[in-house]
């Protein structure tokens, strides 16, 4: 059996590898920090991100600690949104805790591939830019196709932000 200060060094090793394993997120587990390269050229053009499936977005909390999630982005008219999907119900942004990091403070981080991007979440409140967003989703996505073919009423509520520069 350990020494006790031995037993308190290993638990403390082990939280610290814990917490640099487990720092971005996977699937539906949030994460913490972004790691990579910060972009520093402006992006005028991100129909790079075409291909890429999912991206992470790294939000800041009230406590100090990164909050990042795991979700999808489109391109509609060169910017680049990320979406909300409230699939279980509640309300914006109080059902989604990112959500809530971004309406506080909308300085944002997203990891695209390796890249980092530092970013200002806007929520879209146009329903003309909501509608051609959506669209943009429907296009690139099966799963969003299918919400954009259901009426207002049967879909749950989206929300969509554009990624705009800082």
């Amino acid at each position: 059996m350990l020494h006790p200060e031995r037993q308190i060094r290993a638990l403390i090793l082990a939280g610290i590898v814990f917490a640099l394993v487990s720092c971005e997120p996977q699937d539906y587990r949030p994460g913490f920090w972004l790691s990579g390269e910060v972009e520093q050229t402006p992006v005028t053009d991100w129909s790079f991100t075409d291909k890429i499936p999912e991206i992470f977005v790294e939000t800041r909390t009230w406590y100090g600690i990164p909050h990042s999630v795991t979700t999808v982005c489109a391109v509609h008219d060169g910017a680049l949104y990320v979406p909300s999907v409230y699939l279980e119900g509640g309300e914006f942004p109080d059902a989604r805790f990112w959500n809530r990091n971004v309406v506080r403070d909308s300085r944002v981080r997203l990891k695209i591939g390796e890249q980092v991007f530092e970013r200002e979440a806007v929520l879209v409140e146009d329903s003309a830019e909501w509608n051609a967003v959506l669209s943009a989703f429907s296009g690139k996505f099966a799963f969003w196709k299918g919400l954009a073919e259901k009426s207002e009423a049967e879909r749950p509520k989206l929300v969509f932000f554009r990624m705009d520069p800082r």
